[in-house]
């Protein structure tokens, strides 16, 4: 398994790494989150969801905004998310749009990792453009209306694998706990036989809480927490969070030095 190194974090390795979302639309409040999440020790990583911003669409205001976050949060890692409106975003956009958006977030060179929704015709040209800026690649797949079957959610993984996304994301929606069985299982199927690089696995909603706080046991990488607005359902305050993943990594640690 490779672990992926960004700043002083390292992604593969250990607990889960926290990823925290910011889902504002003004300028303002973009600017006033960044400043409340700077410095606190229980965020691995700053998700900004920019479908939500209001001038998104507009270049000039986006690279500003790119600009500030990276000012104010300069030594966290920033993961800079489109997300359509096909898996559940604000916004619809063109496929024109979307390549464009986020070769302007990768060539800006203000962050670290860019989501890459892997379903559409897209997706090719824009790993290739995140690459080519020296810039990470989050694949990732959401389904909010239910879980496919273990064998597809395998596909779906190792599809993102081929097409050379750095970090492998799939989000579902479980109807019942089958459902979310399904999910960790197809998760560390793919984690101890296919994958060489980190996956992310989520089962959204009540039901599927656990798969954000078991990472460490079935192989997921990293994990979404809330501190203002929630991005998905089922996400967990990430004092909650950290508090849980620590003290699952500290009885797993202590499980091995027994062994």
């Amino acid at each position: 398994m490779k672990i992926i190194k960004v700043k002083n974090l390292k992604i593969g390795e250990g607990r889960p790494k926290i990823i925290v979302p910011i889902v504002e639309r003004s300028k303002d409040k973009i600017i006033e989150k960044a400043i409340s999440l700077k410095n606190n020790l229980k965020i691995d990583t700053v998700e900004w969801r920019a479908d939500f911003y209001d001038d998104v669409f507009n270049r000039g205001e986006l690279s500003v905004m790119l600009k500030k976050l990276r000012e104010i949060i300069p030594d966290t890692p920033i993961l800079f998310t489109f997300r359509t409106k096909k898996e559940g975003g604000e916004k619809g956009i063109s496929m024109n749009e979307y390549i464009e958006l986020n070769k302007l977030a990768a060539d800006s060179k203000n962050v670290d990792f860019i989501d890459v929704e892997i379903f559409n015709e897209a997706a090719g040209e824009n790993i290739k453009n995140i690459h080519d800026a020296g810039v990470l690649s989050v694949g990732s797949y959401h389904d909010f209306f239910k879980t496919p079957s273990k064998m597809d959610i395998m596909k779906i993984f190792c599809k993102m694998q081929d097409m050379g996304a750095d970090i492998l994301k799939v989000a579902v929606m479980p109807e019942n706990t089958e459902d979310v069985l399904t999910l960790l299982s197809a998760e560390n199927e793919m984690y101890t036989k296919y994958a060489d690089r980190p996956i992310i696995a989520i089962s959204m909603s009540s039901l599927g809480i656990i798969s954000r706080l078991s990472g460490e046991v079935f192989g997921s990488s990293m994990t979404f927490g809330s501190l203002f607005r929630i991005s998905a359902p089922g996400q967990i305050p990430v004092e909650q969070l950290y508090d849980s993943l620590n003290m699952l990594h500290s009885s797993l640690c202590f499980s091995k030095k027994k062994n």
